[in-house]
């Protein structure tokens, strides 16, 4: 079983500077090993919303070899978010299903979803999502679009992801 390497970036000007505990990394963490079955190294950094900062750690978290880095924060229409900015800054290729999904299913629950600017991309060999910053929306967002995250890896090269079929079904196609 493949080892996985996942970067998880939470974008917070607060939090980082200590105004208040961050709540989105034990989260995205918990859902993660929730949904994944192998042994996973986790990298994760606590950073301000400055956009080449955000760029720098997106950067390095590819270099170091997480194939999939998930952020949190900085997605929506505030001056200061930037997330989004910085990962298509980043990214050879973008993938706006991710965002356009988890959009979708958020505004089942509040009619401020159409606000957020979640978005996806790969660099290099890493798939790059944004998620929200909100704790309880991290895993709402991230439930409908894992199915696709370990086959998107599939395809640029990264370890191959097995799921925690009692938490998480996900789709690859048959060969």
């Amino acid at each position: 079983m493949d080892i996985i390497k996942v970067g998880l970036l939470v974008v917070s000007d607060r939090a980082s500077s200590g105004i208040y505990e961050d709540g989105a990394m034990p989260e995205l963490q918990a859902v993660l090993d929730g949904y994944i079955k192998n042994p996973i190294i986790y990298h994760k950094e606590l950073i301000a919303d400055e956009l080449e900062l955000i760029k720098a750690k997106l950067i390095f978290l590819s270099e170091v070899g997480c194939e999939l880095i998930l952020t949190s924060g900085g997605t929506g229409p505030a001056p200061r978010d930037l997330t989004p900015e910085a990962t298509e800054a980043v990214c050879e290729k973008m993938l706006p299903g991710f965002g356009e999904l988890m959009r979708s299913v958020s505004l089942k629950s509040v009619p401020t979803a159409i606000l957020s600017r979640q978005s996806a991309g790969i660099y290099r060999r890493s798939l790059i999502v944004n998620l929200p910053g909100n704790p309880k929306a991290i895993r709402e967002c991230l439930e409908p679009i894992f199915p696709a995250i370990p086959y998107c890896i599939d395809l640029i090269g990264g370890g191959f992801i097995e799921n925690r079929e009692e938490n998480i079904q996900i789709f690859r196609p048959k060969k």
